[in-house]
């Protein structure tokens, strides 16, 4: 049994910064691909970066500069700065292992400005 247990979200003001992880448990378990989706209301879930295994990682244009993705194993992290009101959303962490994928429960990550 995977699971994925998220933390990190939160309220912060525009301009701040937050740090989201997301840990995957279950014996011996190693996710390939490790990534962060994001969900505003009245909105589709949009992709906002992934990391590979080996490290590669890819970032949606509206994130570059400003998010950075990395993991340690099981575990994958995002730290966002320089928050903008247009962030605020459900993030989600999804993970992939072979053909299997995963997501977590989403946390709720909101910027006012």
């Amino acid at each position: 049994q995977v699971q994925l247990v998220e933390s990190g979200g939160g309220s912060v003001q525009a301009g701040g910064s937050l740090r989201l992880s997301c840990a995957a448990s279950g014996r011996g378990f190693l996710p390939n691909t490790m990534a962060w989706y994001r969900q505003a209301p009245a909105k589709q879930r949009e992709l906002v970066a992934t990391v590979t295994r080996g490290g590669s990682t890819v970032y949606a244009d509206s994130v570059k500069g400003r998010f950075t993705i990395t993991r340690d194993s099981a575990t994958v992290y995002l730290q966002m700065n320089s928050l903008k009101s247009e962030d605020t959303a459900v993030y989600y962490c999804y993970v992939t292992r072979g053909r299997d994928e995963y997501w977590g429960q989403g946390t709720q990550v909101t910027v006012s400005s």
